[in-house]
Formats: structure tokens, sequence, C-alpha cells
């Protein structure tokens, strides 16, 4: 049965900021294309990948900056700090960068537990140390209360890529597989229940994860990666709609080969949620040439954050108006389409 994506109806074009202009759907990427860019254009930010790309003399460093907001600040599989190190570390992988210096800006609430923000520090510590990276400058501001969500984090990080890898969504072409390393919508969902107190037999943990060693074995392996996407807010379906938009052209995906947790589903079928337009946090889309797709499923199946890795769809054809759609269980098509309104807040 072919599933609908619950959501607010909201106006797209909104004179005033609402919360859906964060929530990875329509609104933000109308927010992001029709504000922000045109205030900052230039070659390097219209890139559109996850990182910006910049070349400093000889090197070449991928630079990426982010910011989190979640709620609540620790939840099952992690914590904030653990999210905003692993984002900022995945969002440097996308571009193949080997991940060098992370920076921290906090934003605090008054009334934050001294011990709270150790616990969240020391996390930020332990995903650093086990990246091999070091955080090395920041900031701290404090809030008065009730007008911070306790903690709010912002992230940079900067990484250096090898002379011969280039990795964007210009790269995509007709024929690459499209593959994924894990199950789908685990963090929304486990977020999700958390945050409302709902319980199901099966406690779902958030897949919240360091992605850049996984994607420097790919890269050691000398498999032609065409592009890499962190399949954050806005969930799969949004993060290929998004790089079919830019690369005009067709992806078609199989919904029979999408690994989503019995859990989740039984989640999203009851709270009236689609798994593809959930976030993850552990979880990218590969774009490959089909020649080279056994190759990376066996590396990849090979590491614990790859094991359940599979081809899920193909590019299939130009198209310049950039579509994705579904083949169901039913073997009927479902085009996929950016969601209005908001799905989850607070997420990331």
């Amino acid at each position: 049965m072919t599933k609908i994506t619950l959501n607010c109806p909201l106006p797209h074009h909104s004179k005033q900021i609402m919360m859906a202009h964060g929530g990875g759907g329509r609104m933000m990427q109308q927010l992001i294309d029709n504000i922000i860019q045109p205030a900052f254009n230039n070659p390097i930010l219209n890139q559109k990948h996850d990182s910006a790309v910049v070349k400093i003399n000889q090197a070449k460093l991928a630079i990426t900056t982010d910011s989190y907001v979640i709620k609540p600040l620790f939840f099952s599989g992690g914590d904030i700090g653990k999210l905003a190190m692993c984002g900022t570390l995945n969002d440097l992988a996308m571009s193949g960068a080997k991940p060098l210096y992370i920076t921290c800006s906090l934003i605090i609430e008054e009334g934050l537990a001294i011990n709270d923000l150790q616990r969240i520090l020391q996390s930020m510590q332990t995903v650093a140390k086990q990246a091999g990276v070091n955080i090395v400058t920041g900031d701290t501001k404090v809030v008065e209360r009730g007008k911070g969500d306790g903690l709010y984090i912002n992230t940079a990080g900067v990484g250096v890529i090898a002379d011969n890898i280039s990795i964007n969504p210009d790269n995509i072409q007709l024929g690459d597989h499209i593959i994924i390393n894990s199950d789908l919508a685990r963090h929304g969902m486990a977020i999700m229940l958390e945050r409302e107190g709902i319980s199901f037999e099966h406690a779902l943990k958030s897949d919240c994860a360091d992605l850049s060693g996984l994607v420097q074995i790919l890269i050691h392996q000398g498999i032609e990666l065409h592009c890499l996407r962190d399949l954050t807010r806005g969930g799969l379906a949004s993060g290929l709609i998004e790089l079919a938009t830019h690369s005009q052209l067709r992806f078609e995906i199989n919904e029979a080969g999408l690994p989503v947790q019995d859990a989740v589903k039984s989640a999203c079928e009851i709270l009236g949620f689609d798994p593809l337009y959930i976030a993850n946090e552990g979880c990218f889309a590969l774009f490959i040439p089909e020649s080279s797709s056994d190759l990376a499923l066996a590396c990849l199946q090979k590491h614990p954050l790859g094991q359940q890795a599979r081809v899920i769809g193909k590019v299939i054809a130009k198209d310049n108006d950039g579509v994705v759609t579904l083949k169901t269980t039913l073997g009927s098509y479902r085009v996929l389409d950016l969601f209005n309104g908001e799905q989850l807040p607070r997420i990331c």
C-alpha cells in the first residue's frame, strides 16, 4: 500500500520564518534557494555539497559547519555532543575528505546542569579521539532561562582531500547504482518516541555514528565514487530529490529493497510518518558506476556501519526537472516530492 507523507500544509511564500523552514522539506529548500544562497552567491557555495571544497596553495580542503538543536539532549544511542561531532565528520566525509580539525561553539541556557554539560563535552571528545581529530577552537555564550532548549551546539570542520578524489553531485552519471549503507529512519523515530514518552517492545536506538572511516576504506580500495550524500534532515527522499534536481537526472529506487527495521515501520505506521522522509544520522547514499557496485558492497558489508549495505536504485535517464520515482512493492510507481510543513522538530 502506498504511504502518504503526513505534514501540515503551510504557505510557500510566508513573510515570516516558520519552524517548517528548518524541517528539511520544500520550505527549507525555498528559504535556501530564494533568500540565503542569493545573498552569498559564489561558485564555491553553488557546489551545493555537504561541505565546500576549496584549494589553498597545493592543498585541497573540505570545510563544513552545522548547528544542532536536538530535543531531548540525551537519547538512546547518543546525545547532542555525539550528534554534533558525527554530523560534522560525516559532512566532511561526503566530499571524500579525511577530517582533521573541529571547532565547537556552545549556546548554553541558564539552568543547564554542569554535570550534563560535562557529560556532553566528554561525549564529543570521545568521538574526536576515535576519529583522530582535535577540537581546536570554539566559543561559549549563555542565554536566559527559557531561551535555549538547554543547549545548542555549532561545529565546523576542516578536512583534506587527496588530489585524485572528486566526489560531488556534478559527477553523477547515467547508469550509476545508488547504494545505502544502513537501515532508514531509525534516528528520527528514536528521537520522536523518546520525546513523546512512547515505548515499544523493542526499543529504538539512534543510528548516530561517524561514517568518515567507512568512506576512507572505500577510497583506499580505489573505488570510483561519483557522489555521496548524508541522509539527515528530510531523509532518503529529500536527499535524493535534491541531487536529482541539481544533476537534472531521473533516479529510480525500489521500495522492496529499502532496509527499515520492523520497529521503525510500526512506529511510522502508528504515528503516520513515511520512513523515506525521516532523518538518519549514520546512513549515506552512494552513487557509483555499476561496474564497481559489487566491490563497493563487499567493502561496506565488512564494516560494522555497512553490514546492511545494498543497491536500492539506479540513475535511469536525463530529466530537466530532476525526478525520483519509487517502484512500490505492488509494482506501481510513485513520484517522490519534497514535503511541505514540518515533520519532526528538534531532531538534529
